[in-house]
């Protein structure tokens, strides 16, 4: 691959902890990925979180660096870990530990997509697969990893905002019994990836721009909250789940018409996790 696998969007001035990343929301399909597999492009964009790069595209605007995936999440998962290899896909790999990631075909190298559809006919080889986490896997965590070590020297800790979206059928089946679907789910595996003080402040932001919160149900984070998120030591990693019928097409992968006002909305709550952020630096350093 001769361009970096991921958009980096740096501010003119860091002025916060943040660190918005948006690792399923590439969509850049390489004709030989198109080639190799079953299923057409408007399938596989069925496991995009398509879209939400441009929902927090102001992050910069803020101070705050954004980490946005190019390559499609049906080529390479950035939210599972690099270990996580299915045997049923990839010639040569042992039968691993149990993981219902892997089981169900969602692992590193992704088999199927929504509903189960797979992508390919038959296996890839080993070699194929390390290809892709050296060229794909590598370099967004790298980058991940070196902007967490930057702010911890900058600001003596990191936030990591992990963005995503979740189909609405899903949200809809979760929800079945308990009240009005959530708009936005918040995962911090249940207080191991965050502080209480993060999750509050990130919920606060975004219940009053009017969006139904929940925690932890159905998603309470995956490898980048489970890998990264270390409280205790100045990492909090909040995983942001978007229903996506606020603002897309689901069937058509297209935005909605009213796309730019729910764009302006998130703006307003990036606007308000960063503006709360650095009034509470400002306190501190007052103290």
């Amino acid at each position: 691959m001769h361009q970096p696998p991921y958009h980096l969007h740096l501010p003119e001035c860091r002025s916060s902890s943040l660190i918005f990343a948006s690792p399923h929301s590439g969509s850049d399909y390489a004709p030989e990925f198109l080639e190799r597999a079953v299923l057409g492009p408007l399938a596989m964009r069925s496991s995009e979180d398509a879209f939400v790069d441009q929902l927090v595209g102001t992050a910069p605007k803020y101070g705050v660096p954004l980490l946005a995936a190019r390559v499609p999440r049906a080529y390479v998962d950035l939210n599972r870990g690099r270990d996580e290899l299915d045997p049923a896909l990839i010639e040569g790999v042992r039968i691993p530990l149990p993981n219902l990631r892997v089981a169900s075909g969602l692992g590193v190298i992704p088999r199927v997509v929504s509903n189960g559809r797979a992508i390919y006919r038959g296996k890839l080889p080993l070699s194929e697969a390390e290809r892709r986490l050296r060229q794909v896997w590598d370099p967004y965590h790298a980058c991940l990893r070196g902007l967490i070590d930057d702010h911890l020297a900058r600001f003596g800790e990191a936030v990591v905002i992990d963005w995503h979206s979740m189909p609405h059928d899903a949200i809809q089946g979760a929800a079945r019994g308990a009240g009005k679907c959530p708009d936005v789910v918040l995962g911090d595996r249940h207080g191991a990836s965050a502080s209480g003080e993060v999750v509050a402040r990130v919920e606060a932001a975004l219940g009053a721009a009017g969006l139904r919160v929940a925690r932890n149900a159905p998603f309470a984070g995956v490898f980048v909250a489970e890998h990264y998120g270390r409280p205790l030591r100045g990492v909090h990693v909040v995983q942001i789940e978007i229903d996506r019928a606020l603002y897309m097409d689901e069937r058509n992968v297209h935005p909605r018409a009213d796309f730019t006002q729910f764009q302006q909305l998130m703006n307003g709550v990036i606007a308000a996790i960063a503006g709360q952020e650095q009034a509470g630096e400002q306190t501190l350093a007052a103290e």
